[in-house]
């Protein structure tokens, strides 16, 4: 078999075979195919797609390229869930916990920040003394005991996906759906769950900006997860608007904890709700309707609250932030602006939300790897709410006086007041 007839077949619209795919991702991951070979191939899928099949073969090939998780021995059913990123985006924080709370059994691994978008494991890391690395007999234990658990991907799991992932990322060939659905399905096939949820977003702040995009995505993904044999759905969710009102890790923390405490009924909260509901219906624990009132009931009852705090203290953090979050990083800097003009909030732009945020400290940069957990900010206003000039718009937190400003400028310029309310858009776009 060689490399150069593989590109070529590729090219060419002529489909791979399973054993072509296994020996392509194989002999990638072993160094054996060097990587201007790779890349070759990565631009003729960006340029021709693959087949399902294709899809398929992929991404059990990078599933099976290094260690696979087994949750047969927790003796429960287990459902993980995937979001496609977005800024503010904290539904992991919520949802773990809720489903523990009606009887589900979570075991989510996630990410840190990329880019503008923030990771659930640097925000869980704002929580003093939190450990996003579990032994197995830890992880086993908060699992099927505690009913939920979030960490940190393990270092061994998926290579062949990191590394072509590196290369995609260099040669502008990342936004290719197939390569996409397989680096995402890999690694939640590797973890082992038995159902997965997948929230797909769309729009300014998010990877797909269109909600057809997005459910091409989404299709393409539970197509591979049924055909993994496990149980699969997806919720296509809008991202044109910053989720919640805050962004930055210790804030968006503090925002979930509201949530669990029945504190908040936004749009975030309704969306959990939704998203627990849907994977509590993975569980077994019955249909969506069904489900949905569970969620909400331990919301209302304090059993979600009361299972955060489980999981917090099952992975060394000190629980006593949930209850006073001032115990969490505070900002050196707090910058609050007013509104301009009278009016409605007709729009507020997630991916200058995002970059300014970044910029701000809240996530990485090349030449900023360490991240600061008290910066981001906080809206005062969400889209559709009315606003009267000189009423507080948001607040920016961060460490010195010049990044607050050059981040509150930015802001400024990414809300969008008008005269008129805005038409409502709805949460969710389409279920699958």
């Amino acid at each position: 078999m060689q490399m150069y007839d593989l590109i070529r077949k590729t090219r060419s619209r002529v489909p791979l075979s399973e054993s072509e795919i296994q020996w392509l991702v194989t002999n990638f991951t072993n160094g054996s195919i060097p990587d201007y070979m790779m890349s070759a191939w990565l631009m003729a899928v960006c340029c021709q797609g693959l087949t399902e099949a294709e899809t398929v073969a992929l991404t059990l090939a990078m599933r099976d390229s290094g260690i696979t998780l087994e949750h047969s021995a927790y003796g429960c059913v287990t459902v993980d869930k995937h979001s496609t990123g977005g800024i503010g985006d904290k539904t992991t924080l919520v949802i773990a916990p809720l489903v523990a709370a009606c009887g589900g059994h979570v075991m989510k691994m996630s990410g840190r920040g990329l880019g503008f978008t923030g990771g659930t494991i640097d925000k869980l890391e704002s929580i003093p003394g939190f450990s996003v690395y579990l032994t197995a007999e830890e992880l086993e234990h908060c699992v099927r005991d505690i009913g939920c658990c979030v960490v940190a991907q393990s270092g061994n799991l998926t290579p062949a996906d990191k590394k072509m992932y590196a290369l995609r990322d260099l040669t502008a060939t990342v936004d290719s759906i197939p390569l996409i659905a397989a680096s995402i399905m890999s690694k939640k096939l590797a973890t082992g769950a038995d159902g997965i949820l997948l929230d797909v977003k769309y729009g300014s702040g998010a990877f797909m900006k269109t909600p057809e995009d997005a459910r091409t995505l989404a299709e393409c993904m539970v197509k591979i997860g049924t055909a993994a044999g496990k149980r699969c759905r997806a919720v296509i969710t809008d991202m044109d608007t910053p989720l919640g009102c805050c962004v930055g890790n210790a804030l968006e923390v503090e925002e979930a904890v509201c949530i669990l405490r029945g504190e908040v009924h936004s749009r975030l909260y309704w969306l959990c709700l939704e998203l627990a509901a849907q994977m509590l219906c993975l569980s077994g624990k019955g249909d969506v309707v069904e489900c949905r009132k569970l969620a909400e009931r331990a919301v209302q009852s304090g059993a979600a609250f009361a299972k955060c705090r489980e999981m917090v203290a099952a992975q060394g953090g000190d629980t006593a932030v949930l209850d006073d979050p001032e115990q969490l990083p505070q900002a050196a800097v707090q910058k609050t602006v007013t509104a301009p003009e009278h009016g409605f909030i007709a729009a507020i732009q997630s991916e200058e939300t995002g970059l300014a945020c970044l910029a701000l400290g809240a996530g990485r940069t090349a030449d900023r790897p360490e991240i600061d957990p008290a910066a981001g900010v906080r809206f005062r206003k969400t889209v559709g709410d009315p606003v009267t000039k000189g009423e507080p718009l948001f607040t920016v937190y961060g460490r010195t006086e010049a990044l607050c400003d050059a981040a509150a400028a930015r802001l400024a310029a990414a809300v969008t007041i008008s005269p008129k309310a805005p038409e409502k858009r709805a949460m969710i776009y389409a279920m699958l």
